[in-house]
């Protein structure tokens, strides 16, 4: 049984106990205790979360677990002595450390993530840097591993580092077995960017909220100007404007995003043909959505797959 210990800061977001969970039904799903959760803080007791409910924790004494995960809070505040140093002692005793959001501030301010790749919150992923410049950050990830140091984005993302953990210690069944019971994606992968075009696009009106949400379940289509417009029972020149008005961006380009970014997720997430997510998404060929990605990300199809299962496989 692996033992995992869980550190708490006052003025905790909730969504961070949300990883707790995944441990917690690897052992429903395993049929026994695989994992033993301590919740721990400072000075043990009650610690109180950003939304004002406590959690009971633990003081922190015996660094000897096998996982150590420190979750930070909404607030970024320097950590105390006793906090560094019990964050370097559990990373000398512990099979891994690891950060979910702004814990990667601990981590860092106790020297572990100097030379590392790392990530955190893509809101304070600049000031992360600026802090401590010997730290190799990543904002644009969900978590990625660099050794024995795994660090995560912000809130739902603790939940894909944790997968991502029972998947390395039981394997790819017992962690979609959690996943299913979440009611969950497997998981995301690791190299996968915080930021998403199919969650930033969003309209005003009814109309062209249903003309997107057309387009995102017809991406195979040709998706025109003049059936976007019929769904959304508009001319094509008033739709065009509306669209633009709500959106910043004209309905082809829209489309364009839409197409892009759902090849990037497929990529990174699954293991099917580039042929195959050409086709589904939308794009003619692999050619095009080669050509396609070179323009949007820099990279083709095949490097941003590669670098997805390098964050997740902690190359």
């Amino acid at each position: 049984m692996q033992r995992i210990g869980f550190v708490l800061v006052p003025g905790f977001q909730l969504m961070y106990l949300a990883a707790i969970s995944v441990f917690e039904f690897a052992n429903v799903s395993a049929g026994e205790n695989v994992y033993q959760i301590d919740v721990l803080s400072e000075e043990g007791g009650a610690v109180r979360s950003s939304h004002g409910l406590t959690a009971d924790t633990k003081a922190f004494e015996d660094p000897n677990f096998d996982t150590v995960i420190f979750g930070g809070g909404m607030q970024i505040t320097e950590s105390s002595s006793r906090m560094i140093d019990f964050a370097r002692r559990a990373s000398l005793a512990s099979r891994r450390t690891a950060s979910i959001c702004t814990g990667a501030f601990v981590l860092a301010q106790a020297g572990l993530l100097d030379g590392k790749r790392a990530t955190t919150h893509w809101l304070s992923a600049r000031e992360l840097q600026e802090r401590y410049p010997k730290v190799k950050m990543e904002e644009d990830r969900i978590f990625i591993i660099d050794g024995d140091i795994w660090t995560s984005a912000g809130m739902s993302a603790g939940i894909d580092l944790a997968l991502g953990m029972v998947e390395k210690d039981y394997g790819t069944e017992l962690a979609r077995s959690v996943a299913q019971k979440l009611v969950l994606y497997h998981r995301r992968a690791g190299g996968q960017s915080q930021h998403s075009e199919l969650l930033k696009m969003d309209a005003k009106s009814d109309r062209i909220q249903s003309a997107l949400d057309y387009a995102r379940k017809n991406l195979k289509s040709a998706l025109s100007v003049e059936e976007l417009a019929d769904v959304a029972h508009l001319s094509p020149r008033q739709f065009s404007r509306a669209f633009r008005s709500e959106t910043g961006q004209s309905p082809a380009k829209a489309v364009e995003h839409l197409r892009l970014e759902t090849a990037r997720l497929m990529m990174e997430q699954s293991r099917h043909p580039i042929e195959y997510i050409a086709a589904e998404t939308g794009f003619a060929d692999r050619e095009r959505m080669r050509r396609a990605f070179l323009r949007a990300f820099g990279q083709p199809p095949q490097a941003i797959r590669r670098s997805a299962r390098a964050v997740d496989e902690g190359e």
